[in-house]
């Protein structure tokens, strides 16, 4: 199955979603914040990363699908944008007039089964 890097730093969604991942047989890897997802995807290449919005500053996790898109060994790495930003208080801080370099976006609290339908959405335009 799919090699997914979880970029979260909250541990229990890391947790609950890694689970549901191993779940369906994907190979599972974690960061908690934005460098060490880019380090951990320089090391080992994941087919997706999950990728939260909000990290150790507010919009982390949009710089770093930035950064995936700049780096020409990882733009071609599928984004899924995971976040309660949109119905937080930092709502307003998260541009609308840019282009977002993701494949898909999901709101926290995810449904498992909306989370791993993007999955194999995704995989299936991989191999498509």
């Amino acid at each position: 199955m799919a090699k997914i890097l979880i970029v979260d730093d909250d541990p229990d969604f890391v947790e609950i979603t890694r689970t549901i991942l191993q779940s369906q047989g994907h190979e599972v890897a974690a960061a908690s914040d934005g460098k060490e997802a880019l380090q951990a995807m320089r090391q080992d290449k994941p087919d997706i990363v999950l990728l939260d919005v909000i990290m150790s500053t507010i919009l982390e996790g949009l710089n770093v699908s930035h950064e995936m898109q700049a780096d020409p060994n990882l733009k071609d790495i599928p984004v899924i944008m995971v976040s309660h930003i949109i119905s937080s208080p930092h709502a307003s801080l998260f541009p609308t007039d840019e282009h977002i370099p993701i494949d898909a976006w999901l709101t926290k609290p995810v449904d498992p089964d909306d989370l791993l339908a993007q999955v194999q959405r995704l995989l299936s335009k991989r191999a498509g």
